[in-house]
């Protein structure tokens, strides 16, 4: 029987995310869990999350999880959603400037005040929420089963950008063309939900559950 962490440092749709899980893979032992050994001793480990990233890592650094999580993105098939990539990257813009993980190059950019469609000219609402395409731009297991431009649930003002083009797995378009998924040997990280994302966010979450770095 595979184990899944679900890492809690009380940010994000845990309940969604571990109930999402729970349905894709039945036999699986899926555990909510803060505590360092259940999160190393999984089988895979997922960094969910919501919020502000200046919360995300005053509370992974509070409750010791900041080796943690980096021991489990050095050596497990291991998932990031939402605030999760952005954690895992070396800096964000959001509140004014703030220290991330640095397990992946790169940064958190914010979308601005005043993006607007490139081609109406009309103002576009921050944060970016709703269903969107990404387009897959690497071959990676955990699109598999999922066709091209496919849509998923996104909310988010600040957006991902890698320091290596190589790191880009998914983009989708919001005024420009931003990075929405990132992939780096054993780590997959999105910045969409797709525990929200019905038929293909289960199909990626499944896809997850199987696959072997």
């Amino acid at each position: 029987m595979t184990s899944i962490a679900v890492i809690d440092y009380g940010m994000g749709n845990l309940r969604s995310v571990s109930k999402a899980l729970e349905h894709v893979a039945p036999q699986a032992r899926v555990r909510v869990t803060q505590d360092a050994t259940d999160i190393l001793h999984a089988d895979r480990v997922v960094l969910p999350g919501q919020g502000a990233i200046r919360d995300c890592m005053h509370e992974l650094e509070r409750l010791n999880l900041v080796e943690v999580v980096t021991q489990a993105a050095a050596s497990k098939p291991f998932l990031g959603i939402c605030l999760g990539p952005q954690a895992l990257l070396e800096t964000s813009e959001e509140n004014g400037g703030i220290r991330c993980l640095g397990i992946l190059p790169g940064q958190v950019k914010w979308f601005g005040d005043q993006l607007r469609d490139p081609v109406s000219g009309v103002r576009i609402k921050i944060p970016h929420m709703g269903w969107n395409q990404v387009q897959q731009t690497i071959d990676h297991p955990l699109w598999r089963g999922i066709p091209q431009n496919s849509r998923f649930y996104f909310v988010h003002s600040y957006y991902l950008q890698p320091a290596r083009e190589n790191l880009i797995a998914g983009q989708a378009d919001y005024a420009f063309r931003f990075t929405a998924a990132i992939a780096d040997h054993n780590i997959f990280a999105v910045q969409f939900h797709p525990e929200k994302s019905a038929r293909e966010g289960l199909r990626l979450l499944t896809n997850f559950v199987s696959w072997t770095p």
